[in-house]
Parts: structure tokens; C-alpha cells; sequence
């Protein structure tokens, strides 16, 4: 557009950056790999946001298109593209909903879920592996408040962010609430974890009986044999829900690849969750949750492996706000620092 340029865009969109967004980044790693790290270019706000072909913008939640089951009570939920990512605008209770209605009527295949964070942003920017990972989720939402308020900042508001640490509890706390009992598989975490995850997990919740753990060594997706084991073993346990924590983004792309092979109606990407239930780890406080500081409480805790990641993502992120509003602005969407406040946090 004639006499509009980025620099009369920055400003007030920086401001308002800094003023909505703290760079928590829960990107739940429990074990290294080859896939940890991973250094991106500087981006410009004229470079493509990568999607996947098959996307649309108003595509029904994945589960309900599928006749590989029967068919789930809920209506169709247009997600909302942010970075290129395809988010589902639920509350936690909806995803609590939801998921049980999945394991009540299971399909074919599993039906995993993603928690996108900043970091999980930034990586989906270069890795195409990952952008095919998401794009076969059954459920993607938001782990994070900076992602939360870069929605309403950009007009595209997600209701609330539904952490995968605090899915999993929410999920045993509506089994014990209504008496419905809840099996579940532990996959991650170091020797050990799964096995007092579960133990912890039992005096707690009753109604959730863990029928199996595995805590694979580092590289075992690697060798088919012992993927076949573990398959096997997840199979034989008769799971309602496999709890995944290998970190990201190698549970996205495992559980993706083995989608029609994993035996659970319901599988949870979701980090360092297992090491939470098994005390092993512990969440920041709740007041530095709610101030958005969790990034700094976990940083604390694992400065050598978090600050560079960080830093990064403090980069890079800041430019993807950038970029998608540039877009909406150029096209004449509205954008800017006016939120939302009938969306809840």
C-alpha cells in the first residue's frame, strides 16, 4: 500500500509486544537428542509463514471428519492460524470434554494432541517434520501465555492457554469427580520416573490406574525392533490414554509417525509432564505463572541448557509477531493493541 511501511507498523506493535507478552517458553524436554537444537535464520515480515498445503482456514476439527469411529458429540470448531500454525480456540474444560468423548468412542488410529509454545513456534518455522506433525493432530492448543496474548494482540483471540501439565492433572481430576475410572500408559521421562509417576499418581487420583510404564533409552526411535516392543507393550496394556513425554519435538514427530499403530483412543504430547507427576521436577509458583515468569523459574533451574533457547526464541518470536501482523495490515485486517476483554485469560 502507497505511503504504509513496516517502520510506521513497528513501534506501536514492539510496544505492545513488550507490554502482553513474556517469553515463557514451556517446551518440556525430558530427554537430548539430535533434534534439540536447531539455528534459524533472521526473518523478514515478507518471508512466507510455512503451512501445510492440505490446511485450510475453516477445516473441522480433526476426529470429526474421520469415519474411522463413531461419531463424536461435538460441533465443528474453526481453528485460527497463527505463525502458520492451526490452533483449536478451546477452554481447558472443553479439551477435558472432548478428550474423554474420544476415549468413549475411540477410532482406528489415536487421536494426539499438541501444545504449541513459543519455542514449538519457532522451530515449526524451519522444520517440515514437525509442520506435518501438527497438521495430523487431532487437537492443537496453545502452552503458553505469550502465545495467548500475541492472539489477542493480533485479533485472533484464543480463549485461554491449556498447558499440557495442566491437562493431565485436569483429566485425573475429572475422572475422581465423576467416578470414571481412567487408564493410562506413561511413555518417557528418565529410568524410574514413569514407574513413581505412577505411584504418586494412584494415591492422588484412584480412579486412574497406570497399566503400564517405559522410560525408552535416548535414540530408541532409531531402532525399529525396540519401537516394536514398545508398540507392543502399549498395545497389551489396553491404554485409554498414553501419556507421552519425550520432549519436543520428538513426541510430536513419534506419535505421529506411529498414529495408526499406537493402541490408545488418546495420546498427550505433553514434556516434562511425567517428571511433574512424578515430583521429580516442580512447577513455578503460581503468582510467577500468573505474571508470566514461569520462563524465568525453569531458566533458573536449567541455565545451561534453557538460556541459549531462550534467547533465541526471544529473537525470533518477536519477529513472527512481526510478520503476521505486517500481513494483516497490508491486506487492511485489523491489528493492534486493542484486546479482547471479553476473552477470559
Amino acid at each position: 500500500m502507497p505511503g504504509r511501511s513496516i517502520t510506521s507498523l513497528a513501534p506501536p506493535l514492539i510496544l505492545a509486544v513488550r507490554r502482553d507478552l513474556g517469553f515463557t517458553t514451556d517446551r518440556d524436554e525430558t530427554s537430548a537428542g539430535p533434534d534439540d537444537s536447531h539455528a534459524l535464520p533472521t526473518l523478514s515480515v515478507e518471508d512466507p509463514i510455512p503451512m501445510i498445503a492440505a490446511d485450510t482456514s475453516h477445516s473441522p476439527l480433526p476426529g470429526h471428519a474421520s469415519t474411522d469411529g463413531p461419531p463424536c458429540s461435538f460441533a465443528e470448531t474453526p481453528r485460527i492460524e497463527l505463525f502458520g500454525i492451526r490452533f483449536d480456540p478451546l477452554r481447558m474444560s472443553q479439551v477435558v470434554d472432548r478428550l474423554f468423548d474420544w476415549i468413549e468412542h475411540p477410532g482406528t488410529s489415536t487421536r494426539y494432541v499438541v501444545t504449541p509454545n513459543v519455542d514449538h513456534a519457532v522451530l515449526y518455522q524451519e522444520r517440515a517434520d514437525l509442520r506435518q506433525a501438527y497438521a495430523t493432530a487431532s487437537l492443537v492448543v496453545a502452552d503458553g501465555r505469550p502465545v495467548v496474548a500475541a492472539s489477542r494482540w493480533l485479533r485472533r483471540p484464543l480463549p485461554e492457554t491449556v498447558a499440557g501439565s495442566d491437562l493431565v492433572p485436569a483429566l485425573f481430576d475429572r475422572s475422581l469427580a465423576t467416578g470414571r475410572p481412567l487408564k493410562i500408559f506413561l511413555l518417557g521421562a528418565g529410568p524410574g520416573v514413569a514407574d513413581r509417576a505412577a505411584t504418586r499418581v494412584a494415591e492422588r487420583w484412584p480412579t486412574v490406574t497406570t497399566v503400564g510404564t517405559a522410560s525408552p533409552d535416548v535414540g530408541f526411535e532409531k531402532r525399529p525392533e525396540v519401537e516394536a516392543e514398545l508398540l507392543a507393550r502399549v498395545a497389551a496394556a489396553r491404554p485409554d490414554l498414553l501419556v507421552v513425554g519425550l520432549g519436543a519435538p520428538k513426541q510430536e514427530l513419534w506419535v505421529a509417525r506411529h498414529r495408526e499403530r499406537i493402541a490408545a483412543p488418546v495420546s498427550l504430547c505433553v514434556g516434562a509432564t511425567i517428571d511433574f507427576l512424578a515430583g521429580e521436577r516442580h512447577r513455578a509458583p503460581v503468582w510467577m505463572r500468573r505474571l508470566s515468569l514461569e520462563w524465568l523459574h525453569r531458566m533458573l533451574e536449567e541455565p545451561k541448557r534453557l538460556v541459549p533457547r531462550y534467547a533465541r526464541d526471544a529473537r525470533i518470536f518477536p519477529q513472527l509477531i512481526l510478520r503476521q501482523a505486517w500481513r494483516s495490515y497490508v491486506t487492511g485486517a485489523a491489528v493492534g493493541p486493542r484486546i479482547d476483554r471479553g476473552v477470559a485469560e
